[in-house]
């Protein structure tokens, strides 16, 4: 007969361990860092290489800059209808290219048309490029620089005694603040003349080229300019220059685009005589 096994005793609850819980163990996986590649050396940007006269390329001095003259198509408009003939001139001529303003800034242009007063382009050009050289650098000496120069040497770059004071009187009404050229762009033709005219040697028809050719204003009429009153002529068919009632009229005519026409009557003179007479028929 098989035998019946026999039952196991029951352990107490008191003589029994509690069992330690089990701690499963998280294996944190952490991302190996990447590698850092040692970056190459970056060149150094080489500085800006100055022009040869003026300021570091790429760079305004001050604010000041140069560029064409944007002109509203009404402005061609008006001149055409001003004058059968500036119509014929403006086709003839072509696109209006005048670029006003001096990246250096309104002294050294100033500075220029007291030097290039009465004198041929090419001696003018002559004697301004040995005042620029008498000092090193790569921009214009300002008004402390000239006055502080020896009057022996700038006698010698060519400047007459009369034009040397001239320069010499901007220069001093400048840096003593006096006038005030950075101001100059804010305020109307007929106040910008004023000023400027208080210098010895900066008349009305200098004041108005820097109107036109450094601050860019599109309404002056130079009526004093040989050139302008050679080219009303032209354009009028008058036998003789033409009488200062004439040359005003004429500028109310171009009004408000007299600087324009001006432009376009000095480039007149630059047509060949023959092939003026046969577009100004």
């Amino acid at each position: 007969m098989p035998t019946k096994a026999r039952p196991k005793p029951a352990k107490s609850s008191a003589s029994s361990k509690p069992r330690p819980a089990r701690v499963t163990k998280k294996t944190v996986t952490t991302k190996p860092s990447p590698v850092v590649k040692p970056s190459r050396p970056t060149k150094p940007k080489p500085a800006a290489k100055p022009s040869k006269r003026g300021t570091p390329t790429g760079r305004k001095k001050r604010g000041y800059s140069t560029g064409p003259i944007a002109l509203p198509e009404a402005a061609f408009s008006h001149l055409r209808r001003s004058h059968r003939n500036m119509a014929r001139v403006i086709d003839r001529v072509g696109d209006f290219t005048l670029e006003a303003g001096h990246p250096e800034g309104p002294f050294v242009s100033l500075v220029r048309a007291i030097v290039f007063q009465q004198l041929a382009t090419k001696a003018a050009s002559t004697i301004f490029g040995r005042l620029r050289d008498l000092f090193p650098g790569p921009s214009f000496p300002s008004p402390a620089t000239l006055l502080a120069a020896p009057e022996s040497a700038l006698r010698g770059c060519g400047l007459s005694g009369q034009k040397l004071g001239y320069v010499r009187d901007l220069s001093q009404r400048v840096a003593d603040g006096v006038l005030d050229l950075d101001a100059l762009s804010a305020l109307p033709d007929d106040e910008v003349i004023a000023r400027l005219t208080t210098v010895r040697g900066i008349g009305r028809w200098s004041a108005q080229m820097f109107l036109i050719f450094y601050l860019g204003r599109l309404n002056v009429w130079p009526e004093g300019d040989l050139g302008i009153k050679h080219g009303v002529r032209l354009l009028h068919a008058y036998d003789d220059l033409p009488t200062p009632a004439q040359m005003q009229s004429a500028g109310q005519q171009f009004s408000p685009y007299a600087s324009v026409a001006s432009w376009y009557l000095w480039r007149l003179l630059d047509v060949p005589a023959e092939e003026r007479a046969l577009l100004l028929t």
